[in-house]
């Protein structure tokens, strides 16, 4: 079997319609990419990842003529790997997995989503994803939003065993975060953090670790893994970005070093059978973030199944679920989402606000690290025709951010 072609084309599928009145919030996460392989042999696979991600010329002419099999294991995009293990799988009538390694589980925990949300938003999305089936939530903390307001809103609503997922950016010394995950892990919803420090924080990585009961996630470590898990940096490593190879390598690596993974691979229904392939084989798994839960229309016709926290690995050949043409069509001749004019207002706890071009940014407002300010809040404003909008906006474009 040889490719023939290989094809990447662009879509805007729609955000999910609870987020249809935050643009702003969700920029950017209305775009994806479809890989489409062709063979010799009339099979077609399919693969997908977010984001307008094209081939360059150079990708494409190194996979024509070649078999699919010569990539397996390939340090390539999420989405064209997804697309060739497709074609693998369907050409010999087997799932995915089967070209990964040993299948050693049926169902692989996954992990709901959302961007940063305020405090209202948060609780809803958790009340929203536990409807669901889900038990794990994943989301970046931010400067402009209270971490510890927003988790107390998790609590109000979060069912028992419903657990966060925190991811702190890794843009911290030890001495700005130490104290909040102290406080944290007092919750009984704050199951994980991810990136608590800088990555290159090798030492505060270790140090933190040893003072806090809380499991860390480190994101696709810089020095390639064998150094982190060697200094005891993380409980948990994150894979899925970076290739098929990298991914499994250091999975089973975590594996025979007793700590586990986590992966993500964002996109949308294609991307997360893929993720759960992966799942499927690896020892050692906490579980799988995928972007599935955040569009009103798939590809695929559908979404995959989460009940309990988990979602099956798909049996069928390849990776398990079919694009439909037509919707393909469709989604690559909607347009790309247009913002509107908008300003970012950061409330401050003692009274006074910023006026910013977009979402504001504590630090380089007022100087102090995320999470060291606690009380802070903030909006989007969107063009409501007023003239305190119009005479806002325009001072902001003359001077800048600004405090009132």
């Amino acid at each position: 079997m040889k490719i023939t072609s290989v094809e990447s084309i662009l879509i805007n599928p729609p955000l999910a319609a609870r987020n249809a009145g935050q643009k702003v919030r969700f920029a950017g996460i209305d775009t994806q990419t479809i890989y489409r392989v062709k063979t010799d042999k009339g099979v077609t696979g399919y693969g997908d990842c977010r984001g307008h991600s094209p081939l360059a010329e150079r990708t494409i002419a190194s996979l024509v003529d070649r078999s699919p099999f010569d990539f397996i294991g390939a340090d390539l995009p999420t989405g064209l790997v997804g697309a060739l293990y497709d074609a693998m799988g369907k050409y010999l009538e087997v799932p995915a997995y089967k070209l990964l390694g040993q299948k050693v589980r049926d169902r692989v925990p996954v992990a709901a989503w959302t961007r940063p949300a305020s405090p209202e938003d948060l609780a809803r999305e958790v009340q929203r994803a536990a409807a669901e089936g889900y038990l794990t939530f994943k989301m970046h903390t931010c400067e402009h939003h209270d971490v510890f307001a927003q988790n107390r809103a998790v609590e109000e609503v979060a069912p028992p065993g419903f657990r966060m997922h925190y991811d702190f950016n890794h843009n911290r010394p030890l001495a700005s975060v130490a104290r909040i995950i102290h406080e944290l892990e007092k919750s009984r919803v704050v199951g994980f953090i991810e990136d608590p420090v800088y990555p290159n924080d090798i030492e505060g990585w270790r140090l933190l670790r040893q003072r806090t009961s809380l499991p860390l996630i480190m994101h696709v470590p810089r020095l390639g893994g064998g150094p982190e898990i060697m200094h005891g940096c993380a409980d948990l490593y994150m894979i899925g970005e970076g290739g098929m190879g990298k991914a499994l390598r250091l999975g089973f690596a975590c594996a025979e070093t007793n700590a586990s993974t986590v992966i993500q691979m964002t996109g949308g229904t294609l991307c997360k059978a893929m993720a759960l392939h992966l799942g499927a084989v690896l020892p050692n798994l906490s579980h799988s973030i995928n972007l599935d839960d955040q569009y009103d229309e798939d590809v695929t016709g559908g979404r995959i199944e989460v009940a309990e926290g988990s979602s099956p690995v798909p049996e069928k050949p390849g990776l398990g679920v079919e694009v439909k043409e037509e919707i393909l069509a469709r989604l690559a001749a909607v347009a790309p989402t247009v913002l509107p004019r908008h300003l970012g207002v950061l409330y401050l706890p003692g009274g006074r606000k910023f006026y910013a071009p977009s979402i504001p940014s504590v630090s380089r407002l007022t100087g102090f690290a995320e999470g060291n300010l606690q009380g802070v809040r903030s909006e989007v404003w969107n063009d409501d025709g007023s003239t305190q909008f119009s005479s806002t906006f325009e001072r902001v474009q003359r001077e800048g951010a600004f405090m009132e």
